[in-house]
């Protein structure tokens, strides 16, 4: 355990944020496997409509610092290509 104060303070803030990170990133694997299962049903409405909130989800965790820019652009990507893939 910390004995200075500043190392006390360093810990309980990590400890929040490791927090908050988490929560967003398990809410944009959440509509990732929405819009995926959307897809296997076949249901192209569906798939569309929780597109737009997974890639929303998305930017937003990008904008918050919690996954990377590229790494948010790869997800859209390869989400957008599976909806516009359905027959």
């Amino acid at each position: 355990m910390a004995n200075i104060k500043s190392a006390k303070k360093r810990i309980l803030v990590n400890a929040k944020k490791a927090e908050r990170n988490k929560a967003i990133k398990s809410k944009v694997k959440t509509m990732i496997k929405k819009v995926e299962a959307a897809i296997l049903a076949e249901d192209k409405e569906l798939a569309k409509a929780n597109l737009t909130i997974a890639i929303s989800e998305i930017d937003k965790a990008c904008s918050k610092g919690v996954i990377h820019k590229n790494t948010a652009a790869r997800k859209v990507s390869r989400l957008t290509k599976k909806v516009n893939n359905l027959a």
